[in-house]
């Protein structure tokens, strides 16, 4: 079983320092940055390289973006030339380079990648929609997934295993890609409370002419329809064969919406007096976006203004809540603490279905197993976390465009 713990390695801190420093000279600077000068989408794309390296090959993976970053900078040297943000990041990459004993000669990573549209001439129709056969046909080996979670509070689960619970009042964006865009609107649990629960859930499956039309799928408390907003159940006929589709679990309280032509499932839950959602997307399409689609909850998590922490004060309570979450989810970790945590403020015992359920799809969703269960303390950890300061460099990209 995968844990969490606040620990990190010379390494990692050293990173983390790192790029704390590039993110505050950068919110200093980010008004002044030139509409021409790009170092900030290679700020952004350094981070997003570097955000889950561990394991033996973490040194050689980190020479690669660093390697990848400098090529970068070289490329809008000529428009960045006189900005504070890119001559930092030049300074800092040839720091870096030296601490991490990396030549300058090596390979380097390629471009962010984004999904595969179908190729007709390469695929045969009955294959055109089917993202897992074209990529295996491509690429030799199965595509890689990735699993994401916003159920009670609401939680969210964030695509690199990251877990918050936010307060999050209002419409915010679990997804926001070239495929795919998810919305999440929530409203206060009870009234004067801080905690908030999704209501309304908006997803939009975008065009992709060979294989299905644009669809909008539209949930609300006690309305989970088993239906697209223009009361259709697939995205259409083509070549390729029906490229979307949704399937009934159980009437009015479970859906799930298959997109095999992007590699991904979706699951819509209502449990007690709240919506839950959970994905289950090919890797590439998860990544398929820009630096404009800044704020998405399943990529960054949320943001650290909005976290709140799942300690409950009150022991009492506390202990009656353990009891019923123990009965339905007997493993300690987050997702048995965001259960107590729900019915403590909820005061409903029924949120003990929001957690299972969760749980459920993540056993069905997640390509790997052992990170079923996370543990981690209820406040979390209190640095800041790489994906949050990919999210506000990605911010900073956007606001310097404006």
């Amino acid at each position: 079983m995968g844990k969490a713990s606040c620990s990190k390695s010379p390494a990692q801190l050293e990173h983390g320092l790192f790029l704390q420093a590039l993110l505050l000279l950068l919110l200093l600077c980010c008004r002044h940055v030139s509409s021409q000068c790009k170092i900030l989408r290679c700020n952004s794309d350094f981070v997003a390289a570097t955000l889950n390296l561990r394991g033996a090959g973490r040194s050689a993976a980190y020479c690669t973006a660093l390697r990848s970053y400098s090529h970068c900078t070289r490329r809008t040297a000529r428009t960045c030339r006189g900005d504070l943000a890119f001559h930092s990041a030049v300074h800092g990459i040839e720091d870096l380079m030296i601490q991490h004993n990396c030549s300058k000669d090596g390979p380097t990573s390629p471009p962010r990648p984004r999904a595969p549209t179908p190729d007709h001439q390469s695929f045969p129709a009955s294959e055109m929609c089917d993202y897992e056969k074209t990529f295996r046909s491509k690429h030799g080996r199965p595509p890689r997934y990735q699993h994401c979670a916003a159920f009670g509070d609401p939680h969210v689960r964030t695509f690199h295993d990251d877990f918050h619970t936010c307060r999050v009042e209002g419409a915010w964006p679990l997804l926001d890609n070239e495929y795919l865009f998810v919305q999440a609107t929530s409203a206060p649990v009870a009234e004067g409370s801080n905690a908030t629960v999704t209501s309304k859930l908006t997803i939009i499956f975008k065009n992709m002419k060979e294989c299905t039309e644009q669809k909008v799928y539209r949930a609300e408390l006690d309305n989970v329809p088993a239906a697209f907003e223009d009361g259709s159940v697939t995205g259409g006929e083509r070549p390729g064969g029906v490229g979307l589709r949704i399937h009934e679990r159980s009437p009015g309280r479970h859906v799930e919406i298959r997109a095999p032509y992007i590699g991904t499932t979706i699951a819509v839950r209502q449990a007690a007096r709240q919506l839950s959602f959970s994905i289950r997307a090919a890797e590439e399409v998860t990544r398929a976006f820009t630096a404009e689609q800044d704020l998405q909850l399943c990529v960054a998590g949320c943001p650290r203004s909005q976290r709140i922490s799942r300690s409950v004060r009150s022991r009492a309570a506390a202990q009656a809540a353990r009891a019923l979450c123990k009965a339905t989810l007997p493993v300690e970790d987050v997702y048995f603490q965001s259960c107590v945590f729900d019915v403590v403020t909820s005061g409903d015992a029924n949120f003990t279905m929001a957690a299972r359920g969760a749980l459920e799809d993540a056993r069905d969703f997640l390509p790997d197993a052992e990170k079923l269960h996370i543990f981690q303390a209820g406040a979390g950890c209190p640095s800041a976390s790489p994906s949050f300061l990919l999210l506000l460099l990605l911010i900073c990209a956007l606001r310097s465009q404006l």
